[in-house]
């Protein structure tokens, strides 16, 4: 260890933080790693497995001083964990989406989000960075479309549309900002069949209208009801001058250029499955985060990007709820 390393805790050890985490941080030749979590036989293992240090509790995460604190337990109790963080005095935080989610990722509420609002306000008082972790933003084909639509200057976006497993929800709510912004203005509906769905995912149908910051309209449609085996989203932006179509963690991504009058198709390697590409995604993103870190600069995805995300799962909790348009900013508005 240098004077240069940096101590990063995880808190949780979950599969996602086994499978994604860990080995990814155990990598990296300047980082000292923490290990925690309330099972601890399972943090002990995973301590040993990737060569941290135990940590057995909160408490002795903060003693521990560490440089930042990644926190990958299940997202229903998220707030706590962090909110217990802060008070310890903890500087920086790095969270797995969503944000918050007491009923899980497939039931968010509109306390969730006024929780995590509390968290963020938290966090600024006590001069605690908070950063999330929404990979797929880090796709490969997420970041050929980014890139085109602006080296082909496609212009303005008109129009987004999704399809959706909740699986994927948070982070598709998010691509949606990337691509576009924020949500202004929003009505959602729920299906008629109460909760249906596999994988321990239930919930009903949410189909939702929306307007954008930048005047941009679209629609989602959420559901827990296909099949694992589908494509689990497809993100359709549309621009003045083209449109990118984004179709599953490893499908093709379609570009159509209005200037070129094309019609293109990017394929991802057929020797990799989707888990790989979505492993991939994941040594992308910490170590564009921990880069952010050795800079000191600003995350490359603030906590407030999760907070928007969950904005617009309240507001269409609220719309639902009241059968009515909700003016998003103004009703719920963020910081």
């Amino acid at each position: 260890m240098t004077s240069q390393s940096l101590r990063i805790a995880v808190v949780g050890t979950g599969n996602v933080s086994t499978g994604n985490y860990l080995p990814i941080l155990r990598d990296e030749k300047d980082v000292v790693l923490g290990v925690c979590d309330r099972n601890a036989e399972r943090a002990q293992e995973a301590a040993k497995t990737f060569g941290g240090e135990y940590l057995a509790s909160l408490e002795a995460v903060a003693k521990w001083k560490p440089t930042s604190v990644i926190v990958t337990t299940n997202e229903t109790v998220r707030f706590e964990v962090v909110m217990e963080l802060l008070r310890l005095g903890v500087k920086r935080i790095f969270c797995e989406k969503p944000l918050v989610a007491k009923n899980g990722q497939a039931n968010v509420t509109e306390e969730d989000f006024h929780n995590a609002k509390k968290m963020l306000e938290t966090a600024k008082q006590k001069g605690c960075l908070v950063a999330m972790n929404f990979n797929y933003r880090s796709f490969d084909q997420t970041l050929a479309a980014k890139r085109i639509a602006e080296e082909r200057n496609f212009g303005k976006l008109i129009q987004a549309a999704g399809q959706v497993h909740f699986a994927c929800w948070s982070h598709c709510i998010d691509l949606i900002h990337h691509f576009g912004g924020e949500v202004e203005e929003l009505s959602a509906v729920t299906g008629l069949i109460d909760r249906h769905g596999q994988g321990g995912i239930l919930a009903p149908d949410v189909a939702a209208s929306f307007r954008l910051a930048g005047g941009a309209v679209g629609t989602i449609l959420g559901t827990a009801g296909m099949g694992w085996q589908h494509p689990l989203f497809e993100l359709i932006f549309t621009f003045e001058n083209g449109r990118v179509h984004m179709r599953d963690i490893d499908g093709d991504l379609e570009v159509l250029d209005t200037a070129k009058r094309t019609q293109e198709r990017y394929s991802m390697v057929r020797d990799a499955s989707r888990w790989d590409h979505y492993g991939a995604s994941f040594r992308k993103a910490i170590p564009a985060y921990l880069e952010s870190i050795r800079k000191n600069t600003e995350p490359p995805v603030s906590g407030l990007d999760g907070l928007r995300e969950l904005q617009v799962e309240a507001a269409l909790k609220r719309s639902i709820a009241e059968k009515r348009t909700v003016i998003v900013q103004k009703e719920l508005p963020l910081l």
